[in-house]
Formats: C-alpha cells, sequence, structure tokens
C-alpha cells in the first residue's frame, strides 16, 4: 500500500511512518506543505491511505483547509492522530476535526473515544510507541554521559495555563527535589529550562542546559546518562518518550501511575516514584548500584519491544479495514 503521511515534525516522521515501512509499504513523507504542492503530492505519489498527526506547522492554520480541499478531491481516505488529546482536545483536536474533516481519528486518550463517538466521530485508541532503528542503544559517547538526565521542554507558558496539570506534579515529584539539593546536578536537554525559576525556588545553572536536541540524537542520551527522568502529562496515559527511553535501553525513573503499572513492572522495567523523597532515595541507590541499573535497562528494553511502531501500524491497518475505512 502507498501511505502518504502529511509532516514534516522530525518527532513524527521518524516514529510511525517507519512502522508501515517495516511492513513492506511504500511511505512518502510529504515535508512542509503549500497549497501548490498538496495536489502534485498527491497526484504523483497517489496513495491510497493518507494520515495527518499531531499539532505541529503541517497542521496549523489555513493548511487545515488546503489538505481538505485536496484529499477529499483526490477521494483518499483520510486518518488523524491526536496527539494532543486529552489536554488540547477542546482549544485544537476538536476545531482541526471540524475544518479538516478526516475519515477516522485515532487518539492517544483512551477517554475520549467515547466522546468523539458520541459526536458522531469515527474513532479509536492509538498509544504512543517506539521504533527500533531511531530508539536504540548506542556506546555512550562522552558529550552524552551524565548522571541524571532530563530530555523535554519546560513549557512554562504552558504550566500556567493550566496549573493542576498532572505534569507539574510530575515536575514537583521528579526534578524539584533534585534542583533543590546542592549535591545533585541534572542535565537538561530541552527548551524553556531557563525559565522554571517558580517551580524549583532556584535558577537550574546555566551549564547544566544544553538546549533543544536534534530527536534522532536523543537515544544518546537515554544510552549514556546513567538515569533519565521522564516527566508524565497524565496519569492515565503514557509520554512518547517513555517507550522512547525503554526502547533505547535508558534506566528510567518516571511517576508512578496507573498508566505505568499497567504496562510495566516498577524495580523490574523502570522505577517509579509518587513523592519528591522517594525520588531522593531512589536517585541515591541507583546511583550507587550500577550492576542493578543495567539489570533494570536490559528487562525495560525487552519489555517494550511489543510497543514498536511496526505493531501499532499493523494495529491501524486491522482497524481500518474492519471499519472499511479503506478496503
Amino acid at each position: 500500500m502507498r501511505i502518504l503521511f502529511l509532516e514534516s515534525y522530525p518527532v513524527w516522521i521518524h516514529g510511525l511512518p517507519n512502522g508501515f515501512k517495516d511492513l513492506g509499504h511504500e511511505v512518502r513523507i510529504s515535508g512542509a506543505l503549500t497549497q501548490k504542492n498538496i495536489p502534485i503530492i498527491i497526484s504523483s505519489f497517489k496513495p491510497e491511505l493518507i494520515i495527518s498527526m499531531g499539532w505541529t506547522n503541517e497542521t496549523s492554520g489555513k493548511k487545515l483547509d488546503w489538505i481538505r480541499k485536496h484529499v477529499k478531491n483526490a477521494n483518499i481516505p483520510h486518518i488523524y492522530w491526536a496527539t494532543e488529546d486529552p489536554t488540547h482536545t477542546s482549544r485544537f483536536t476538536l476545531p482541526l476535526i471540524k475544518r479538516m474533516k478526516p475519515d477516522f481519528v485515532f487518539t492517544i486518550c483512551q477517554a475520549r473515544v467515547a466522546e468523539y463517538k458520541d459526536i458522531g466521530i469515527k474513532a479509536a485508541h492509538l498509544d504512543f510507541g517506539f521504533h527500533p532503528k531511531v530508539n536504540y542503544y548506542t556506546t555512550p559517547q562522552e558529550k552524552y554521559i551524565c548522571n541524571i538526565a532530563v530530555v523535554a521542554n519546560g513549557y512554562p507558558k504552558v504550566l500556567k495555563l493550566f496549573p493542576n496539570h498532572y505534569r507539574l506534579k510530575s515536575i514537583k515529584t521528579l526534578i524539584t527535589p533534585l534542583i533543590q539539593k546542592e549535591d545533585i546536578r541534572i542535565d537538561f536537554w530541552g527548551s524553556g529550562w531557563n525559565e522554571m525559576k517558580e517551580y524549583f525556588g532556584k535558577e537550574i545553572p546555566k551549564d547544566w542546559i544544553h538546549g533543544e536536541l536534534n530527536y534522532t540524537e536523543t537515544n544518546k542520551v537515554y544510552s549514556a546518562a546513567s538515569i533519565v527522568l521522564g516527566l508524565q502529562n497524565h496519569e492515565t496515559q503514557l509520554t512518547q518518550r517513555t517507550y522512547e527511553v525503554l526502547g533505547s535501553k535508558g534506566f528510567l525513573l518516571t511517576s508512578d501511575t496507573p498508566a505505568i503499572r499497567k504496562l510495566f513492572i516498577p524495580n523490574r522495567d523502570l522505577v517509579v516514584s509518587s513523592s519528591p523523597n522517594e525520588t531522593l532515595k531512589l536517585v541515591e541507590y541507583y546511583l550507587k548500584n550500577k550492576e542493578e541499573r543495567e539489570k533494570i535497562r536490559s528487562q525495560g528494553q525487552d519489555t517494550v519491544q511489543s510497543h514498536s511502531y511496526s505493531n501499532r501500524a499493523e494495529y491501524i491497518l486491522k482497524l481500518l479495514y474492519e471499519q472499511k475505512i479503506i478496503i
């Protein structure tokens, strides 16, 4: 099958598209979309399925209208993967669906499926995953070697907009106690961390902040860090990075949530914390016990294999055939 992804964002084009390639499908990534190139890409590639996803430059503004027009004219099944649910369902996902009008919606939030169906939107749950050609273990490189790593954005503006968001609790559980302790260093990759003083009670030293990291380099940090702190955004679903860290054989310390315990076993696949004090104890213990860290790293990588993007792609096609979206 020929599958066209209307996307250019590195985080997305190296994940699910590769899963379809693994299954033997012919995949094309559109790159940046314009009003002129959308019909040209469609007519030249002649896709049998078109996929849009996330909240990126390619799913914003007038591009939604261009996509709707040219995809409908071509009469090709079009699905959308809602990766911003449930936080931004009202302000982003629903307006997008109404304008772009995909034939089917997948969402990372299980609870949203019934809500979409209630308003006449065909939908199903689709979680994040990892891809072994991008999220894999590599020999630690000196510039990434550190005791504790965070690969994420701070999102200070989002936290102010949603002061009760679970991500803030995750930050206060996993990062704040370590920042406040004088003898512990955290190395940060991502944006916004220089604006997080109000959440830590102190500024993060400038030499701890390394800025944004190319997505295809993230596995090098996961491989080299002794401990990777993995923030969670919700108690009932997992961040994409959860799967990517484990796929890269990283030692993951994350929030203790029902979603984590549903798929992984703490102290076997990863380590979880439910309080600032517990985080301090876990970090102190595992920094001193490399043998135990390595055992957990290896087991976590084994356990996460069932969540590969090739498995996600297989699930997507199976469901779309069942729903007669594709025939």
